[in-house]
């Protein structure tokens, strides 16, 4: 077992994403950074104690980071690095309303990587999700395909469980699909919806799928909303963990993620919400779903918008 995977950010997602990782045992050393002074030092202990009752050989080590840059040389020769750093919504805030608040942030983080770890694989979960994608591309200057967003596997994992509910069926038996941005143009994937083998349309009314769809576009809001401070991150660190299982292991999965689509779909140069093989290069292809047409339509009309929104970050 080889291999290196740093966290950047000892938040509750990081912190989470990190424990995932190190249960797994797939590399020698999970490094977790945070600017609170010794917050991910403490984190990463307590992490290595769990690993005679857990069973795991994989090493935690804490780090301190600065603004500045230092603490970084931690992180050299990472094979992945996930970027959890950013604030988190506070109820009644939207994804957007972090935007030049997180940049800032993410744009530091980024060419820290770039610096350190200049052949890591990226992946970004800090909001807004497709545009801060597109800010650690620019900022780190790496190749596309080794700068992914975490996204679709998130939001798919919430339509998955909201119609195993409905149906009161297994959460296994249900197959879901979720492409588009991470947000107000997320698009939901009906012609791809199983139970059981079964076209989910076959079992549920369009009004009550709709509901569904509606309830998982604002899934982390409602967790937000509830906690009050804070957001969701047991499902959110589920969903990296495994895109990070997937490149360590050079694995070939194919998962809905936020990645550079360029002539897929009849759409050019932008991150986008689609399916996509997963290997140690980080994309190894961009998957093109069998859509319907109005699917499609979706997915292009959210295209457009997160182009939108990606071309004002270069500033930020």
């Amino acid at each position: 077992m080889a291999g290196k995977v740093t966290v950047v950010g000892a938040g509750f997602y990081g912190s989470t994403t990190a424990q995932r990782i190190a249960e797994y045992d797939i590399v020698d050393t999970v490094v977790l950074t945070d600017i609170l002074d010794g917050k991910a030092e403490g984190l990463a202990l307590d992490l290595n104690q769990s690993r005679a009752i857990e069973g795991f050989e994989t090493k935690v080590v804490g780090q301190t980071t600065t603004i500045d840059g230092q603490g970084y040389e931690a992180i050299a020769d990472s094979d992945v690095v996930v970027i959890t750093a950013g604030l988190p919504r506070k109820p009644g805030m939207s994804r957007m309303d972090l935007i030049e608040t997180n940049a800032k942030i993410v744009r530091g983080v980024a060419q820290n990587i770039a610096k350190h770890a200049p052949n890591a694989v990226v992946i970004v979960v800090s909001n807004p999700l497709d545009e801060m994608t597109a800010l650690t591309q620019i900022a780190t200057g790496f190749a596309k395909n080794r700068v992914i967003g975490q996204a679709g596997m998130l939001d798919t994992a919430r339509f998955t469980n909201f119609v195993a509910e409905a149906l009161q069926v297994p959460v296994q038996s249900v197959k879901t699909l979720t492409l588009g941005s991470h947000g107000d143009t997320m698009v939901p994937v009906p012609s791809r919806c199983t139970v059981d083998g079964k076209p989910l349309s076959d079992l549920m009314s369009a009004e009550q799928i709709e509901e569904l769809v509606v309830r998982t576009r604002n899934g982390g809001a409602e967790v937000v909303a509830l906690l009050k401070t804070g957001s969701a991150y047991y499902a959110p660190s589920a969903a990296a963990a495994r895109m990070v299982k997937a490149v360590i292991e050079d694995a070939g999965t194919v998962m809905p993620v936020c990645a550079w689509v360029d002539g897929e779909f009849g759409i050019e140069g932008v991150y986008l919400g689609v399916e996509a093989e997963l290997g140690r290069q980080g994309i190894v292809c961009v998957v093109e779903t069998a859509l319907t047409e109005n699917e499609l339509a979706d997915l292009l009309a959210a295209s457009e918008a997160v182009r939108e929104k990606q071309n004002d970050v270069k500033d930020l």
